[in-house]
């Protein structure tokens, strides 16, 4: 009942304010007086946030509160050491010295890698969830597709297991035979504290696209039993990082074979450095034309294969107008561009609502486009009930 987003908890956030102020205008004792009026401004200020969170929908449960705000970032998860190249055998026993490898096969484990950037020279830490067949002996030679998730601005990588709870929705989803099993990559997308990079190359500057498109795939595929970058690769992100999944996913078609967008743009903005907007392109026009999406798509070479792409949107009147002015030149190229519209406007509860039905589209969709494994199925993949295109 009292749950961050429930309405209940703002008015009992507001009753207690009123009875502290009922305190300060009553009471006689100076002292008691003083007191309610400094507590009071306790629950006015959480009431604000709570009502704020109510209509945003950011934190369901006080769970992900607690994650967010007492050591659940993306320190606490469990680091994986670079076991180098081809490394993928010696996993497991690598977390069977920091885990339980018996848990990790019935629910899935979430770890931290630090990626550098061959290309780029960016490095920063991933999350990286395996879900709980990576580690079944019937899975022993299955490559398994993988996900890419950009995240918004602001934001960080664990956004996404704690405000979208995309790690227990996959497991849900491929328990109850909707979803196939992947891995899914986290990385993160912005660079300093406070400063939004939109996942472009910034002109003179740090290569983000670079390292989120090139970087990161090759780095994950040479390290875990993963499809290689290509037809097996998904993307996806919400808000800032829908941008950020259409741009890379338009920008490097030959790594990514679907793509995502919830609530996103398809023009770029400015980057927000340290509150500040700054060109990302440093004033160039070619620049900016071959980083948006709409003119991109607009344009889009009919000989090469465009990836496939899954929308969706909340109640904001921008966002939708975004979705469908993006569909209409994507169908040019593309057979069907599936699109989901919820309510929720632009908030965490709008892409907690698309987030199971994207993951029921892209995720069959990548087993199918994997190369076939040793017994003729999709790598190997054992499941006999298949969803649908």
């Amino acid at each position: 009942m009292f749950q961050p987003d429930s309405g209940a908890l703002v008015i009992m956030l507001m009753m207690v304010f009123a009875g502290l102020i009922c305190c300060v205008i009553r009471a006689r004792r100076l002292a008691v007086r003083l007191g309610a009026a400094v507590l009071a401004f306790v629950p006015a200020g959480l009431s604000g946030v709570a009502a704020v969170n109510m209509y945003y929908g950011y934190y369901r449960t006080w769970s992900a509160v607690a994650a967010d705000f007492s050591g659940g970032g993306i320190g606490s998860y469990p680091a994986l050491p670079d076991l180098g190249a081809g490394s993928a055998a010696r996993l497991a026993a690598v977390l069977g010295r920091t885990v339980s490898l018996q848990a990790a096969a019935t629910r899935g484990i979430t770890v931290r890698l630090q990626v550098p950037g061959a290309l780029s020279r960016v490095s920063r830490p991933a999350l990286i969830y395996l879900p709980a067949q990576y580690f079944q002996p019937v899975y022993a030679g299955y490559r398994f597709p993988v996900i890419e998730l950009m995240h918004g601005f602001p934001g960080q990588p664990q956004d996404w297991i704690n405000v979208l709870q995309v790690t227990a929705a996959l497991g849900g989803l491929t328990a109850a035979g909707r979803a196939d099993p992947a891995v899914l990559v986290m990385p993160g997308v912005n660079g300093p504290r406070r400063w939004s990079e939109q996942c472009l190359n910034q002109a003179g500057g740090q290569q983000d696209a670079t390292y989120l498109a090139r970087d990161v795939p090759a780095y994950v595929a040479a390290r875990l039993r993963v499809a290689p970058p290509g037809p097996g690769w998904g993307i996806a992100g919400y808000s800032a990082g829908g941008f950020c999944a259409a741009n890379l996913a338009l920008g490097y078609p030959r790594r990514y074979g679907a793509a995502a967008v919830m609530s996103g743009y398809f023009t770029p903005a400015d980057n927000i450095n340290a509150g500040r907007p700054v060109d990302p392109f440093g004033g160039s026009a070619r620049l900016r034309q071959h980083n948006t999406p709409l003119r991109v798509a607009s344009r889009w070479n009919p000989r090469e294969q465009m990836p496939r792409f899954w929308l969706s949107a909340g109640s904001d009147r921008r966002d939708r107008h975004a979705l469908t002015s993006f569909r209409l030149l994507a169908r040019r190229r593309l057979r069907a561009v599936p699109a989901y519209l919820s309510g929720g406007g632009h908030t965490a509860a709008a892409w907690r609502a698309a987030l199971p039905r994207m993951l029921e589209w892209m995720t069959p969709l990548l087993t199918r486009a994997s190369p076939p494994g040793p017994n003729g199925s999709p790598q190997g993949e054992p499941r006999a009930a298949r969803i649908p295109p």
